[in-house]
């Protein structure tokens, strides 16, 4: 390859020979973008959005996501800053998306949950569109699906897929119990085995269930040991009792031994009651409990529960027993319902995060895109629910489609309740709400023994759903943010994979590490690795082949366009940002060349 003189300062430097294959590069994913689909996001760490956004551009990036993380930063973004990045977008013909902080939808807290913590979700997230509208009315706000509720754990392991921990969640307390794939005693096999997470789930919810039978026998037992000390006086004065409840003698027919004895035999039966009567509300409390959180098996259970009570109620009333005897037949009452309980097939009230959750954040993200639609119309912003990291909740492809799915189907509910039919409805709810699917996140199963067959497999599961992309690279053990091409996800396959079911969005490349720790942009190493053309025809040269190719401003007799004239009039290539081989700083302006901070 001829260079040319290094005397002359007009030229730009190549680096490493070239090649003219279009496969050209060790950054080259293999997979191939138009510069126009790639986007960037801006620093995380600061609510100056209008200078992040404003570097993006200045690099030659197309489409910018917003994406301070935390709630505090975004919430010292004043609203005027929103119009002013929507006035920047529309001067320089970019796009702006929006990445929203990390807020927990389903409304779970580390207090556990509260209808009051999900209805607050969706008031904040609500905010959060409407002002991602402010800077682009129909902007993608990617939210993630979960804000840090664990969920199903898995690996991958001689040939097979296998539960490592879940995480349950107690339906009455709103707790969490973490449980792991571990060994235990089994009793009935009198050996120590392993056991699965759903063993586990199944186990605690039959000692939950035990348990809570189990203290109804303390008040039972005080009932009993009164009601066995006062049965010979109840057999002594039966007939006496019996004819003062039917009114057939009165207390003054009876003899003073008589009346004190009697007097005593009540009060000791109304100790035995007072035990017996919370017996009886811990009863009644249980199977509320087994009703709202039991299958129809235990529902039908639970009416032979009952069954005694109205059985016992009858009999009182025919037989008219006085109050002693009548304490003596509740507590075989009380027996014959623990029984019942007994017999009872447990409630399931540890349930699975994800199961839990599923209703509470389909509730917050199909209200959220609904009221959106209902004030912006067509031109409402799209809700895209990010996938995170393997091991939280809806972080898998079926478990996210699941949870998209049903936002929508509360989008249309709450549509329908405002008067719109439900076609129209459905439409909307399949436009306004999608997946973002993090190609990154998805790649980290690989730590967990996944091949990355597994990855694409995942990602062809939600492709149909894809609404916006975020790309970034790992080595499938954490989350690096690399740029593409400097690990080992395979971009060029997922990407495939997305295109073949019709994505035909936007790559927001998330390479924050990458800038935090080599404090140089990306951008470059994005347009090689995705090898981009170079112009905006759709052919040859790419990035991939001509990033480190040289060339040099000259013809005929002495070199033309000297630095000079750039410094005079401002123009020409050297008035391009460094990023894309110019001269100018990506922090300065692309018109003017004025500082942007």
């Amino acid at each position: 390859m001829a260079y040319p003189d290094e005397s002359n300062y007009e030229f730009l430097y190549g680096g490493t020979p070239t090649s003219l294959e279009p496969e050209y590069g060790e950054l080259f994913t293999g997979y191939r973008i138009g510069a126009a689909r790639i986007g960037a996001a801006t620093s995380i760490q600061t609510a100056n959005q209008i200078t992040e956004v404003s570097n993006r551009l200045s690099e030659g990036v197309k489409t910018v996501e917003v994406q301070p993380l935390s709630e505090d930063v975004f919430e010292v973004i004043p609203k005027q800053h929103l119009k002013e990045i929507n006035r920047l977008s529309k001067l320089t013909g970019s796009e702006v998306t929006v990445h929203a902080p990390m807020i927990e939808p389903s409304g779970f807290t580390d207090r556990g949950w509260s209808e009051g913590e999900r209805a607050a979700a969706e008031e904040h997230l609500k905010s959060i569109v409407e002002r991602s509208h402010e800077m682009n009315p129909q902007a993608h706000v990617t939210i993630h699906a979960t804000a840090g509720l664990p969920g199903t754990q898995k690996f991958f392991a001689k040939g097979e897929e296998r539960e490592e921990q879940m995480t349950a969640i107690n339906q009455d307390t709103y707790q969490m119990a973490p449980l792991r794939r571990e060994e235990a005693y089994d009793p009935q096999k009198d050996k120590i085995r392993m056991y699965e997470p759903e063993e586990r789930l199944k186990v605690i919810n039959e000692s939950e269930w035990v348990n809570s039978i189990s203290n109804l026998a303390f008040y039972k037992k005080q009932a009993d040991e009164i009601l066995e000390v006062v049965q010979p006086a109840l057999i002594a004065y039966k007939e006496k009792m019996e004819q003062l409840a039917k009114g057939e003698i009165k207390l003054e027919d009876l003899t003073q031994e008589q009346r004190v004895a009697i007097g005593q035999l009540n009060e000791q039966a109304s100790r035995a009651q007072t035990f017996l009567g919370n017996v009886d509300a811990s009863i009644r409390n249980l199977y509320e409990k087994a009703y709202k959180f039991g299958d129809s098996e235990t529902k039908k259970d639970l009416l032979k529960v009952f069954e005694f009570r109205k059985k016992f109620k009858e009999e009182a009333k025919e037989k008219k027993l006085a109050f002693p005897e009548y304490i003596a037949a509740e507590s075989r009452l009380v027996d014959g319902q623990i029984n019942a309980l007994n017999n009872t097939r447990p409630p399931q009230l540890y349930i699975p995060a994800e199961e839990f959750a599923i209703d509470k954040s389909a509730t917050t993200l199909g209200n959220v895109a609904f009221k959106a639609y209902k004030e912006f119309g067509e031109k409402s912003p799209i809700v895209s629910v990010e996938n995170v990291f393997p091991g939280m909740a809806f972080s898998r492809a079926e478990e996210l489609k699941q949870l998209i799915e049903k936002s929508r189907e509360k989008f249309v509910e709450a549509a329908r309740k405002e008067g719109y039919g439900e076609s129209a409805a459905r439409a909307a709810s399949a436009r306004l709400i999608g997946a973002t699917w993090d190609i990154g996140h998805i790649n980290l199963l690989r730590r967990a023994g996944y091949k990355e067959e597994k990855v694409i497999e995942e990602t062809k599961k939600i492709a149909p759903y894809v609404k916006h992309v975020h790309l970034a690279d790992n080595f499938g053990f954490s989350d690096s943010h690399l740029p593409p091409g400097m690990a080992t996800m395979p971009t060029k396959k997922t990407m495939e994979a997305l295109e073949k079911a019709g994505y035909k969005g936007k790559a927001i490349i998330e390479a924050g590490k990458f800038v935090m720790h080599f404090k140089v942009s990306p951008h470059p190493y994005v347009l090689e690795a995705l090898g981009s053309p170079m112009y905006s025809a759709y052919m040859a040269p790419f990035w991939n082949q001509m990033r480190g190719t040289t060339g040099t401003y000259f013809a005929g007799y002495g070199t033309i366009l000297p630095e000079e004239h750039f410094t005079m009039y401002g123009g020409g290539f050297a008035g391009m940002p460094v990023e894309l081989g110019g001269q100018m700083p990506g922090k300065k302006s692309r018109l003017a060349g004025t500082p942007t901070e």
